[in-house]
C-alpha cells in the first residue's frame, strides 16, 4: 500500500510540475504575440487533445516529459550564406524549413525569432522559473505552515540498558547491561525535565551540553511530572559513543571504523514536536538545495560512471547517487515506511521530495546545452551580445543568430539524456538507492 501511494504521489507530482512548467513558457509566449499551436504533456501516442483559440492542448502516453510548439524557433538562413550539403547541413535545413512552414500566412512577425532578446530570455526561463517557484511554495508550506521537528525537554523514550556504542537499533538488553542512569533513577517517558544541576534547561541541546559535560557525578535533576516537580538524583555514566560530523554522518577512520569519543550518558530520548520556521528560512532552504543540486550536475559524468558500475558489478550504490524515475519512487516508499503513523510527518515528507524534484527540473533546464532551456537561453544571450558588439563598433544590426545550426548538437544532447534515463531506470531496479 505504502508503495502504491508512493507511486500515486511521484507521479502526480511530476505531471503536475511537468505542466506548470509548460504553462511557464506558454504564458510569456503568447503575451508577447507568439503563436503557440502545442501544449502537450507527455510524449508518445496522444490520449486526449482538445483545440482552444490557436492551440491544441493534450495529454500523451509516456509521462515523462511535456512540450510546448512556439511558431519559428528558428530564424531563415542568413542571407549570401552557403549551406552545407552533408548529414548536419541537411539537418539544420530540414529545421529551418519546418519552422518556416509552421508559420501562417502575413503572421510573421509573430515567429519567435522576431522577439527582442530579454523576451526570448523571458519566455525560456519561464519554465525552469516555473518549477523553482512551486518548490518555493512547498518549501512555504513545510517549513512555515507545517513546521520541522524539534527535540523538547519532554522525555518520550527511557532505555533500560546502556547499549554498546556499535550496538544496532534494535539492539535487545541482557541480564549482563547495566541499567541507564535515567532508569535507575526513576526518570519517567512524559517527564519534562526543568533544571539539570542547578541550571534551567531551556532546550534538549543545552540539557546534552550539560550532561556530557557532567559524567560521573551525581546531579540534582528536577522534573515535572502530573503538573508537580520532583527532585530526582542521577549519576551520568561516561561512555563511548560515535562521532558526528558537520553532514550528520558518522564519522569514520581511513580503515573505515566509527571513531569514537567519551561522553555523558543518561539514557533519555526526547519527544518531537513541530515549530513552525520563519518565511525567512525559505529562501536559505531553497539556495541550499540549488547549489546542492548545481555541484551534482556538474560532478553527473563521475557520478554516471559510478551508477553504471553499481548498475552491471558488484559496486554499492552511492546513497546520494542520483535516481530516476523509478529510483524517486522507490525512495518516496522508503520515506513514507518511516514516517508511518505520523500523516503530517509523512506530508510534509512528500512535499519536500516534490520540492526538491521541482529544484532538479530548475537547476538541469539551464545547463546552457539544446534542447534544454538553458541552450535556447544562451542562443538568445549570444544574439544580444552580437548585436551591442555591432553597437558599439558602429557596425549595421546583425541578422539573427543561427540558432538552427545547434540542431545536430540537440539531437546528440537527446541521445545522451536518453541514454542517462535508461541507465538510471535499469539502476533503480536492480540496485536501487534504499533509506531503510
Amino acid at each position: 500500500m505504502t508503495a502504491v501511494i508512493a507511486i500515486l504521489v511521484v507521479l502526480v507530482g511530476i505531471l503536475v510540475s511537468i505542466a506548470l512548467h509548460e504553462v511557464g513558457h506558454m504564458v510569456p509566449a503568447k503575451k508577447f504575440g507568439v503563436r503557440v499551436s502545442h501544449y502537450f504533456v507527455g510524449f508518445g501516442p496522444t490520449l486526449w487533445s482538445r483545440t482552444k483559440g490557436e492551440t491544441e492542448y493534450g495529454v500523451k502516453a509516456i509521462p515523462l516529459g511535456g512540450y510546448v510548439r512556439l511558431v519559428g524557433m528558428y530564424p531563415p538562413a542568413p542571407a549570401g550564406k552557403k549551406q552545407s550539403d552533408g548529414f548536419f547541413g541537411r539537418m539544420v535545413q530540414d529545421a529551418r524549413e519546418m519552422s518556416a512552414e509552421e508559420i501562417l500566412p502575413g503572421q510573421e512577425p509573430r515567429a519567435f525569432y522576431n522577439l527582442s532578446v530579454p523576451k526570448k530570455v523571458i519566455v525560456m526561463f519561464g519554465g525552469p522559473f516555473m518549477n523553482l517557484v512551486i518548490a518555493f511554495v512547498l518549501m512555504t508550506i513545510v517549513l512555515v505552515g507545517i513546521g520541522l521537528p524539534q527535540a523538547t525537554t519532554t522525555v518520550g523514550l527511557v532505555p533500560q540498558c546502556v547499549t554498546p556504542a556499535t550496538a544496532p537499533a534494535d539492539y535487545e538488553c541482557t541480564a549482563d547491561d547495566p541499567l541507564t542512569p535515567a532508569a535507575e533513577a526513576g526518570l519517567e517517558p512524559g517527564d519534562t525535565i526543568v533544571s539539570f544541576d542547578g541550571e534551567p534547561v531551556t532546550s534538549w541541546d543545552s540539557l546534552v551540553g550539560k550532561i556530557t559535560g557532567a559524567a560521573g557525578e551525581t546531579v540534582p535533576v528536577v522534573v515535572e511530572r502530573d503538573g508537580e516537580r520532583t527532585t530526582l538524583e542521577i549519576t551520568p555514566a561516561q561512555v563511548e559513543r560515535p562521532v558526528v560530523g558537520d553532514d550528520g554522518q558518522y564519522v569514520r577512520d581511513d580503515a573505515g571504523e566509527l571513531v569514537l569519543r567519551p561522553t555523558g550518558y543518561v539514557g533519555v530520548a526526547p519527544t518531537q514536536e513541530r515549530v513552525s520556521e520563519p518565511l525567512s528560512a525559505v529562501p536559505e532552504a531553497i539556495w541550499q538545495q540549488v547549489s546542492g543540486t548545481a555541484a551534482i550536475i556538474v560532478s553527473l559524468p563521475a557520478r554516471l560512471v559510478d551508477i553504471g558500475q553499481a548498475a552491471f558489478g558488484d559496486e554499492a550504490r552511492d546513497p546520494s547517487s542520483p535516481v530516476g524515475p523509478v529510483g524517486v519512487t522507490i525512495v518516496a516508499a522508503d520515506l513514507l515506511d518511516a514516517g508511518e503513523g505520523d500523516l503530517v510527518g509523512q506530508v510534509a515528507t512528500m512535499l519536500s521530495l516534490l520540492a526538491s524534484l521541482n529544484i532538479a527540473l530548475f537547476a538541469f533546464n539551464l545547463i546552457p546545452l539544446p534542447p534544454l532551456d538553458g541552450g535556447h537561453i544562451a542562443g538568445a544571450l549570444y544574439e544580444g551580445a552580437k548585436r551591442q558588439v555591432a553597437k558599439v563598433r558602429g557596425l549595421p544590426r546583425p541578422a539573427h543568430a543561427d540558432v538552427a545550426r545547434l540542431v545536430p548538437l540537440g539531437l546528440a544532447m537527446w541521445v545522451v539524456l536518453l541514454g542517462m534515463g535508461l541507465l538510471l531506470i535499469y539502476a533503480d531496479i536492480v540496485n536501487p538507492v534504499r533509506l531503510t
